[in-house]
């Protein structure tokens, strides 16, 4: 009996032994087979994913990103001790004592495979994960997963725990666009990883299996079952107490990021001309995936400022053309009033805001809206400016409206006025005169409704904007503010076959003999082409190339009244030659490139080239002064402050323009639609264009600390002259104190 026992078990013995080498082989010939297979391991010796293009403004304010993967990489010791813990007990509780894989998750599983007749999930471990997500497909297959434990065992033969729990930490997908835990951290909480809060490690631990569905941004009530979950699991783990996770439990998890969609940039025309130079740069590849630092040049201040007087002046212009009827009514659209909800709904809303809303009902002569949970009557009052009694006669239930907010009266009701979305587009340019950095930058409304930059895209006619650059030319060739021109009627051959070519001027009169700075001031036309065609076209726009201008640019006469086009950059850039002492400098956004490591790529420095005289260019200034004084632009005399610019309008009130500046910075201003139709009624520069611009300047003048001055050049000679005749007159008290370049003045010997 003993040697049967003893013979039966050496057959088994060798039965075992048998089996193992049979199991050993086939494992040595999956190894041999997936092997060779695998990517190399090592490559994670120099991880470099990929990372988030940042721009920043120039106070350090990040204004823009740019990503295919929105990641920001960070080490371990940047990961909250909660974090750890609540990714640990999610996802791998045994990941301090495994080799890479769990036997008995994997047991587990296999066991649910066959029972269920499915490839069931919950046996990867954190490598597993990282092995996945580095190397290979989510694809549920039996090749997928050897190769999975293959390489987790490589990593964790190569790497520390420390380092594998670091790497999974920054690759992991989180939704919404966010890879890793520091991105996530900043989307969903708007904090770093290593500040996170029990309860908000816990939420984040637990969206890791499905974060576009259990995202808190989609699904609320499902973010908060699993990470009561995860909370759960930290106390079954020993990491937290049970009263801790109880706590963390009834805590309602704040949500203090946003949606990455959102969160649009307060400068988004700006940030894509930024993004467009980079990527014929440096190629998408680089731009998207390398994590450069942009450091630009624009002032978050100036641009908010520039955003606040676009909107408003073109809202204003809009309402000065009457009310719209609605175009979109929820009813007709087969959805419910009281269901339906807009993006804009989700965000907070202020007094100030101007936010969508629906009408719910008329009553009498008044509409009851909805935006939100807030409630509000639009009375006679809040639709004063459509010259409409009655709110009635303008909505009906269902309209989709467009409200401002003037007071949140409690939780649920405020005070609106009616507002309406204007048709009509506008741009907002500001340039540093001393060294070209464009410091704001509005390309339209809505960069939502279009993305088409009109501040640097847009080519327009510049109407009497150009007038500015004809004088110039006269000034350097010996012209004087006093100098008398005449106003009127002229025509000229412009031919064989051709009619006349008779200018006319804006109010359809003649002024007779006036001086060049009342033409320039009051924008009189057919002065303007008497010096045009007494200096040539051709030399005035020589000149014009001298400012920057790089369109195209006939030489006829007609020019002189602004016929050529121009992007309101380029004229921009131009009129900042005046207060600069006749150096342009050249415009640019973009201070500093650098990439992840800190290297840096690209520096830019101010590019100045002299364009005109200092003495002619501070006598251009003084005109322009002028301008703003007394002439088309006096609206914005009222302002303290030393103030020039020119006001622009095209035939038809088709484009409306101002350029203007102080001795510090330049900003221009272009009103008018994309499609080349009016405006409306005598919306010229003054009217359309002109409000926008001092709405900025005084927002501007807020920030500056002291009053800056226009400084004269040496040779500057300034002398008491008589308005209307430009004689010498220093005791009259109509007088003028204008500038002359030395020589040039009335009585000195020069001659013309």
């Amino acid at each position: 009996m003993t040697r049967y026992i003893v013979r039966l078990a050496g057959h088994a013995l060798i039965a075992v032994l048998f089996v193992g080498a049979a199991l050993l082989g086939s494992a040595s010939g999956v190894l041999f087979a997936y092997t060779d297979d695998l990517p190399q391991i090592s490559a994670l010796d120099d991880y470099a994913p990929s990372t988030i293009t940042r721009v920043y403004a120039s106070g350090g304010e990040l204004i823009g990103e740019y990503a295919i993967q929105r990641r920001v990489v960070v080490d371990y010791d940047s990961i909250s001790p909660r974090l750890v813990q609540a990714i640990m007990a999610a996802e791998d509780a045994e990941f301090q004592r495994h080799f890479g894989l769990s036997i008995s998750r994997i047991l587990v599983t296999l066991v649910k495979d066959i029972l269920e007749r499915r490839k069931a999930a919950g046996a990867s471990t954190l490598t597993q994960q990282l092995a996945r997500t580095l190397f290979l497909t989510p694809e549920k297959t039996w090749e997928r997963k050897i190769k999975e434990a293959i390489l987790a065992i490589q990593i964790e033969k190569r790497y520390t725990k420390r380092e594998i729990f670091t790497l999974y930490c920054n690759q992991i997908y989180l939704g919404h666009g966010a890879y890793g835990f520091e991105a996530a951290s900043r989307l969903y909480f708007n904090k770093h990883a290593k500040d996170l809060l029990l309860d908000e490690a816990a939420m984040l631990a637990g969206i890791i299996q499905s974060p576009e569905r259990q995202s808190p941004f989609v699904d609320m009530r499902r973010a908060i079952r699993r990470r009561n979950y995860v909370l759960d699991r930290m106390a079954d783990e020993g990491f937290i107490s049970r009263a801790e996770a109880a706590a963390a439990e009834r805590k309602p998890t704040l949500l203090r990021g946003g949606a990455l969609s959102e969160n649009p940039s307060i400068a988004p025309y700006f940030v894509e001309e930024v993004r467009k130079y980079l990527e014929a740069k440096y190629g998408a590849k680089r731009l998207y995936e390398s994590g450069l630092a942009v450091h630009t040049s624009l002032d978050v201040h100036l641009q908010a400022a520039a955003s606040q007087a676009v909107e408003r002046g073109l809202r204003d212009l809009d309402k000065r053309r009457g009310f719209r009827k609605p175009v979109r009514n929820v009813l007709a659209e087969g959805s419910s009033i009281e269901r339906h909800v807009e993006p804009r709904w989700q965000r907070p809303i202020a007094p100030g805001d101007i936010v969508p809303a629906v009408v719910v009902a008329l009553e009498g002569p008044r509409a009851l809206v909805r935006f939100g949970r807030y409630r509000a009557v639009l009375d006679k009052a809040a639709v004063r400016w459509t010259r409409r009694p009655s709110a009635a006669q303008l909505v009906k239930p269902g309209d989709l409206i467009e409200v401002q907010v003037d007071a949140i009266d409690d939780g649920s009701s405020a005070t609106v006025r009616l507002e309406q979305t204007p048709i009509v587009e506008g741009a907002l340019l500001a340039i540093d005169n001393r060294t070209g950095q464009i410091r704001a930058m509005v390309g339209g409304f809505r960069f939502e409704r279009s993305k088409f930059n009109r501040a640097a895209q847009a080519y327009r006619q510049l109407g009497s904007l150009f007038k500015a650059f004809v004088y110039t030319a006269a000034i350097d060739r010996g012209y004087t503010p006093s100098m008398i021109l005449m106003d009127a009627p002229a025509s000229y051959a412009v031919g064989p076959g051709q009619p006349m070519y008779s200018p006319m001027n804006y109010d359809h009169t003649f002024e007779g003999p006036i001086t060049l700075r009342h033409a320039l001031e009051k924008s009189r036309n057919v002065p303007a082409v008497r010096v045009m065609d007494q200096l040539g076209p051709r030399q005035v726009i020589a000149y014009a190339r001298k400012f920057g201008f790089e369109s195209p640019m006939q030489p006829y006469l007609s020019t002189a009244l602004g016929a050529s086009e121009a992007t309101l950059l380029e004229v921009t850039s131009a009129y900042s030659v005046f207060p600069n002492q006749g150096v342009r400098m050249q415009p640019y956004s973009i201070l500093k490139v650098t990439d992840r490591e800190a290297n840096v790529l690209e520096e830019n420095r101010p590019e100045p080239t002299e364009a005109i005289r200092a003495d002619t260019a501070f006598v251009m200034t003084n005109l322009l002064r002028g301008v703003v004084e007394r002439g088309t632009a006096a609206r914005a005399g009222s302002i303290q402050w030393p103030l020039a610019g020119k006001t622009g309008t095209v035939d038809e009130f088709t484009d409306a323009w101002f350029i203007g500046f102080d001795p510090h910075i330049t900003a221009g201003v272009w009103v008018g639609h994309d499609e080349k139709k009016p405006l409306g009624p005598r919306e010229d520069g003054a009217h359309a264009a002109l409000p926008i611009w001092i709405d900025f300047m005084e927002l501007y003048i807020k920030t500056q600390k002291e009053v800056p001055e226009f400084s004269p050049p040496a040779n500057i000679i300034f002398l008491h002259v008589d308005r209307a005749t430009g004689d010498i007159t220093p005791d009259a008290p109509d007088s003028i104190h204008e500038a002359f370049i030395s020589g040039t003045q009335p009585g000195s010997a020069f001659k013309q």
